[in-house]
Parts: structure tokens; C-alpha cells; sequence
């Protein structure tokens, strides 16, 4: 059997056995997690790991978890957060309360910086704010709600929030770990949402999705863009990836706010 053809039936096996739907991501970005995970059991080839994956039901969980984790950072892309801040100003002095969706949102740190931010900045009531955070990774979330975060050799979160004006007021520091403070996991709240094969949401007047369509295959980036759209309220926000795009059919539907930083009002 090919390499081609081996990669075709684990993915099969993966979307059929496993329930994850491997047809709508890009190859390379499936091909790259499942290298890591090969590496780590000892399996030589595709065939070698579907017998893995047949059998250790540990290892599906950890393939799961790998497939599913992108990567975040508390306030990454700094500019794009000063723009999230015109937003949330603009939003605090026009809404009796504010309700943001950060979808794909992986450990947390994205909904926590919102919070943080709303907090942080006295044109911004914090009392208004309320997160929807969600992601299809079950393991990433049981994560999010502890917020607790460590410092390693790769990220370093004291870094990541020095973009505040005094991060202590949100985060307790013991050593290299970070967790959350109530006053900010309040605002947020947590749940399990498939951006795929789950129904949109509604009634949200900003959503943050970023960085999830660069591992999206080109032809499923529309129908998520679409929930999104159908999730904000008219004259709400959308926030993208800086390096994503909306399809020319749905671009008739925002105005763009800030080209640049990827965010878009709603029509």
C-alpha cells in the first residue's frame, strides 16, 4: 500500500472510529501531528500507528488532544489587542451589557485576556463583560477553567502579560506559575462547541476567532465564517487571524473596521 494510500485510510479511521473530521483540515497540518505522535509510540509508518491507534485507547485520547490544540498566548499580536480595546470602549459606552464569543479559544488564554483587558482599562466597564469560551477539545477546557498557566523555556507569560498596566490585580504568581484571579474567571464561562458540525450561536456583539482557518481546508472555511457571521448581532464585531481572510460572498455583510488587524463590523 502507498504512503498516500496508508494516510488516507488513518485519516478515515480517525474521522469514522474517532469522531474527529480530519476531511476538513488541511493534509499538512494533519500529517504534521500525526508525525509527532508517531515519533513519541515508536511507529515506523501510517499503517504501524493505525495498529496503535486500533489498540491503546490512551493514545487516541493523546492524538485527540494533539489534533485539536492550536497555539495561543495571553495577548498575542499586542496590536490586534489595541484594537480589541477600541472595540470593547466603543461597546461599554453603548451596550447595557456585553457579550463576546471567543470560539476556538484552546486553554483559555484568549477569553482570560478579554476579561483581563475589560479590567485593565478604565474606559471600559468590566462589569458589562460576559465570555462565551468554547472549543472542540474537552481536555484544552478542563485546562481553560483551572486557569492555571506555567512558564517554560518556549513561552514566557510574564512577557505575554506586561502588556497590561499592572497584570497582579488579575493573575496570583507563585514562581513560574500563573493562575487566574475569581474576579476575572468570572466573566467567562466554558463549554464544549464544534465550529463544524455544532449549530451557531447568536446574539453576540464581538467574536474572536483567530488563527484557527490556517489549519481549516479551503473548502469548510466558508460554512464556519457563515456561523460566525449568523452569531453577531447587527453593528457587532468580528476579529480574524491577521493572516486569514473573509470569503468575497460574505464580505458584502461586514464593514471593515481595520484591514490590517482583521476586524470587521457587522451590517
Amino acid at each position: 500500500m502507498s504512503t498516500d494510500e496508508s494516510f488516507t485510510r488513518l485519516a478515515g479511521f480517525i474521522e469514522d472510529e474517532m469522531d474527529f473530521a480530519t476531511s476538513h483540515y488541511n493534509d499538512s497540518y494533519l500529517q504534521r501531528r500525526l508525525a509527532s505522535r508517531m515519533r513519541r509510540t515508536g511507529s515506523d509508518d501510517y499503517d504501524e500507528y493505525l495498529e496503535v491507534l486500533r489498540t491503546d485507547t490512551d493514545e487516541r485520547e493523546a492524538l485527540l488532544d494533539a489534533l485539536s490544540i492550536n497555539v495561543t498566548g495571553f495577548f498575542r499580536n499586542e496590536d490586534v489587542w489595541e484594537g480589541i480595546r477600541s472595540v470593547l470602549r466603543e461597546l461599554s459606552e453603548e451596550k447595557e451589557q456585553i457579550h463576546a464569543w471567543s470560539a476556538a479559544c484552546a486553554d483559555g488564554r484568549e477569553p482570560y485576556s478579554l476579561a483581563m483587558l475589560a479590567h485593565d482599562d478604565p474606559r471600559t466597564d468590566e462589569e458589562k463583560l460576559n465570555v462565551l469560551a468554547t472549543d472542540i477539545n474537552d481536555k484544552a477546557l478542563r485546562s481553560a477553567r483551572a486557569g492555571v498557566y506555567e512558564t517554560t523555556r518556549t513561552i514566557d507569560i510574564q512577557e505575554q502579560l506586561n502588556f497590561l498596566s499592572n497584570y497582579h490585580r488579575f493573575v496570583e504568581q507563585q514562581d513560574s506559575t500563573f493562575s487566574v484571579r475569581d474576579q476575572i474567571q468570572r466573566h467567562v464561562t466554558f463549554e464544549h462547541h464544534d465550529l463544524i458540525n455544532d449549530q451557531p450561536k447568536a446574539g453576540f456583539d464581538l467574536v474572536i476567532c483567530r488563527n484557527l482557518f490556517i489549519y481549516i481546508d479551503s473548502e469548510y472555511k466558508q460554512p464556519i465564517l457563515e456561523t460566525l457571521t449568523e452569531s453577531i448581532r447587527p453593528g457587532g464585531y468580528l476579529v480574524i487571524g491577521k493572516a486569514e481572510t473573509i470569503p468575497p460572498n460574505l464580505k458584502g455583510a461586514f464593514e471593515v473596521l481595520d484591514g490590517r488587524l482583521r476586524i470587521y463590523r457587522r451590517d
